[in-house]
């Protein structure tokens, strides 16, 4: 009789073993299966927290200066990568299109470098068939061709980047402008109450340093775009520069 007692009692013991080992760990699986969960949403928080956060903060920082200070930066982006595009298509293989110019001057004479010029896109090639159509007179005449046409073509390259420049210094200017203005109202509340609680003015200096931070941002984003356009400009100036001394070299050797 202890006998089955004792066996009764050790396979109740086994029996109560096993189910508190699953209860175990079923509960340590829904544990780990709530923190991978929790995980899962907060990176989906995360990714989607930086749109979301962008948002509340432009709707707060108020629809009349924070939308002005947007249209800055559409604006300036717009004139900045019509240039961008523009350069780009007007920079020229100098040396491969002097060298095709010389070619052409001493085997077909003007006629053949100016027809080279025709096929070749860019302001160093329309430099060089202003200064080879005048090339049949004196080499003043083209000498003088060749420079009243590289300013137009400067003045070309250079169309429209002052807006962008107008644009950097206008939206830190309007950021500056809602600074002043939120911190006139958050003055009001407090004249108006008659108390200095903080909860009356945080709002205020809130929205003044949301239009600051948003024009610094735009100013600091357009000034990149504007510091490439201007350097490719002085890049393409110089070629044309060099391109016109080497053009006037080739024709004085010609007319020799």
């Amino acid at each position: 009789m202890k006998r089955f007692f004792s066996i009764l009692a050790i396979t109740l013991m086994m029996a109560l073993g096993s189910t508190v080992n699953a209860t175990a760990s079923t509960s340590v699986a829904t544990t780990v299966a709530t923190i991978q969960d929790a995980d899962d949403n907060t990176a989906a928080a995360e990714e989607l927290g930086f749109h979301q956060e962008l948002k509340k903060r432009f709707i707060e920082g108020g629809p009349g200066f924070m939308g002005i200070v947007l249209l800055c930066l559409i604006l300036g982006l717009a004139i900045a990568i019509e240039r961008i595009i523009f350069l780009n298509l007007s920079t020229t293989n100098t040396k491969k299109l002097t060298q095709d110019v010389e070619d052409a001057l001493q085997s077909g004479g003007l006629e053949a470098a100016k027809e080279v010029c025709r096929n070749t896109k860019g302001p160093v090639a329309s430099i060089f068939y202003q200064g080879l159509d005048r090339a049949d007179g004196d080499l003043e005449s083209a000498e003088k061709a060749v420079v009243a046409y590289g300013g137009v073509q400067m003045g070309q390259l250079e169309k429209n980047v002052s807006w962008i420049s107008l644009f950097i210094a206008l939206a830190p200017m309007l950021g500056f402008m809602g600074t002043v203005i939120g911190m006139i109202q958050a003055f009001d509340k407090i004249e108006a109450a008659g108390d200095m609680q903080p909860s009356l003015v945080a709002g205020g200096i809130k929205v003044a340093l949301l239009t600051t931070v948003f024009g610094l941002i735009v100013a600091i984003i357009l000034q990149i775009f504007y510091n490439y356009i201007i350097a490719k400009i002085d890049s393409i100036v110089n070629d044309m520069e060099d391109s016109s001394i080497t053009l006037i070299d080739m024709l004085s050797k010609y007319k020799k």
